[in-house]
């Protein structure tokens, strides 16, 4: 099932995503959860075209959790090495926009990357998650574009403000609850250009491997994302730009750049 987060009319609510197509081109109706995802929900029977709605990032989390370097490739093309164990960040719920939402180029860099990735997202509250159990804990799976100030993160011991810059994690266009995520098509394009095409299969370390070795720190709510890292051909953003994220089974995330005002 694909659960889309949605404004009309000045509410907000979750809805079940029907129909065939994309967000672009029509087709699809949302039908209106009762009560929130994370538990037992029923669908209203009450429907209301996408084309209609704004969508808004899938979720709210309380946080996200990125991993870096997690494809060898993509640690290699930036001269690193990989690391024995996942490298975790922060990004702020700040950073977090939806689909269609601009990514605001950052004052104080020179040098804006894209990063497509597979976003897990948390359903339910868990820590010490024991590796036969993470199924259980997954609500579903959206798409991310972990915005980075390449030059910032060189710079900078700490990646806080290369990464954690407001706008810096676009999400969406909705959470898939209904797929397996072992070896899936990860795109990204700019100005329909072509930059980044990988598959889930070349992590290095799994979606099991993060969950556990994350929830042996921290609590993990529902609603948390963890990005699970990006494949090789991350490249500059303009302003302008309009970059699309597409993974295999989702859907396509979809955000143009402009100018901090």
């Amino acid at each position: 099932m694909r659960i889309a987060r949605f404004s009309i009319d000045g509410n907000v609510a979750f809805g079940a995503v029907e129909g065939e197509g994309t967000v672009e081109s029509g087709g699809l109706v949302l039908d209106i959860i009762r009560g929130i995802p994370y538990t037992d929900f029923e669908l209203s029977g009450t429907k209301v075209p996408l084309s209609k709605v704004r969508l808004l990032p899938p979720v709210l989390p309380n946080k996200v959790v990125g991993i870096g370097r997690n494809y060898a490739e993509h640690a290699r093309e930036l001269g690193n090495e990989v690391p024995d164990v996942p490298v975790a960040f922060f990004k702020p719920t700040t950073s977090v926009i939806g689909p269609g939402d601009a990514i605001e180029y950052p004052s104080f860099s020179s040098e804006l990357h894209h990063e497509a990735e597979l976003a897990v997202v948390i359903g339910r509250m868990c820590r010490e998650v024991p590796r036969e159990r993470v199924k259980d804990v997954i609500f579903g799976y959206t798409c991310a574009n972990d915005v980075t100030a390449r030059d910032v993160q060189k710079r900078e011991v700490q990646w806080a403000r290369a990464k954690g810059f407001d706008t810096s994690c676009p999400l969406g266009p909705w959470v898939e609850t209904d797929l397996d995520p072992s070896d899936l098509a990860v795109q990204a394009t700019v100005n329909g250009e072509q930059r980044q095409l990988g598959r889930t299969s070349d992590m290095i370390r799994s979606i099991e491997d993060l969950v556990v070795h994350i929830s042996e720190a921290m609590t993990l709510l529902p609603g948390d994302v963890i990005l699970t890292g990006t494949p090789a051909g991350v490249g500059p953003l303009n302003v302008g730009d309009e970059v699309a994220v597409t993974i295999e089974g989702i859907g396509t995330l979809t955000n143009r750049v402009i100018k901090r005002g």
